[in-house]
Parts: C-alpha cells; structure tokens; sequence
C-alpha cells in the first residue's frame, strides 16, 4: 500500500494524509491567532503553503507525517495530527493542531489516540513524545488524558531552539496497557 491510500477511521473523523485540497483550509487555521500559538505561529499564505509541503514531503520520504483530519458528518478538514519526527526532532511525536471550532468536541483525544496506536503497531516506534509549549495548558490535559506523563523541558532543533517546550510522553508498552 502507498502512503497516499493510508487512511484511518474513528466514529467521528478520517485521518489520511494530506492533498492538494486541503491547503486552503489548512492556511485558515495558521492565519488564525489562537489556532496557530502553538503550532508555529501566525503565518501568511506563502509561509502556510512551505509549511503544508513540508508535512506532504515527510509523508513521501519518510513513509508518515501528520494526518489530515476530516470530519465524517461534514467531511471538513479540522485540522492535522499525528506521527513527526524531522531532522534533529527530539523524540518521536504525536502531535495535534486543530481549527478554532473544533476544540473542545474531543476531536484531539479521539484522533490522537487512534494516531498512537498506528505509531506503534505500524511504525513499530516503542515511545511517543508530544513536544508542548508549557503555556498550552489544553495540551497539557490532552496529554494527560492520553497517558502521558511531563518527562521534563525539551529543545527542538532550529529555527525552533527558542520556543520553550516540555517533553510529555509514554512508551508503547504503557500506552497499549492503557488501551487493553
């Protein structure tokens, strides 16, 4: 199977990766002040299309990236998560970046999950990290809801090296005794 037929199912959202018809909505959510704090910052539409093919280029090199997610009953993308791990990265991630309107409904905790088990099962990875900024208390409950644990302040790698983050994070074996 190629990396463009992957697709993942919860009750309520399809997780694939991301295409071409996706950008337009993927550049609202980084022109969006509260949407985009922790995600990078507010971005103009050039700056949100670098970063989209960046996310469409992991999947090709690296076989994942971020999922695109879709919401079944509108079939809106609201947002993007999962597997991220680039150059210098410190750990493997699943991460979570949702539009506006879509907090609050339990999108993060049902995608992210679904994400996890996908790491693990097919990407064999035997932890996960979530790199979050120490001010995005949601995150932080996310996390927690999730199983994970604050492991302690993290450093991404450049253009990053400044923002502040903490590791939060579990092994495979915790998290699949969580979902047992």
């Amino acid at each position: 199977m190629s990396w463009q037929q992957i697709r993942i199912e919860t009750d309520r959202l399809v997780l694939r990766p991301p295409c071409r018809e996706d950008f337009d909505a993927w550049a609202e959510n980084m022109a969006n002040a509260e949407s985009a704090r922790f995600v990078g910052g507010v971005q103009p539409r050039g700056a949100a299309w670098r970063g989209f093919l960046t996310m469409v280029g992991a999947w090709a090199i690296q076989g994942f990236g971020m999922f695109s997610v879709i919401e079944k009953n509108s079939g809106q993308w609201i947002g993007r998560m999962g597997p991220w791990q680039p150059e210098g990265w410190p750990g493997t991630e699943v991460g979570w970046g949702l539009m506006r309107h879509a907090w609050g409904k339990g999108y993060a905790h049902e995608g992210a999950s679904a994400c996890m088990d996908w790491a693990v099962d097919q990407l064999g990875w035997t932890d996960i990290i979530h790199c979050i900024d120490p001010a995005n208390l949601a995150s932080q409950k996310l996390a927690q809801r999730l199983g994970s644990r604050l492991l302690g302040p993290g450093k991404l790698p450049a253009p990053f090296e400044d923002a502040p983050i903490e590791l939060w994070g579990q092994t495979r074996d915790e998290w699949r005794r969580r979902r047992a």
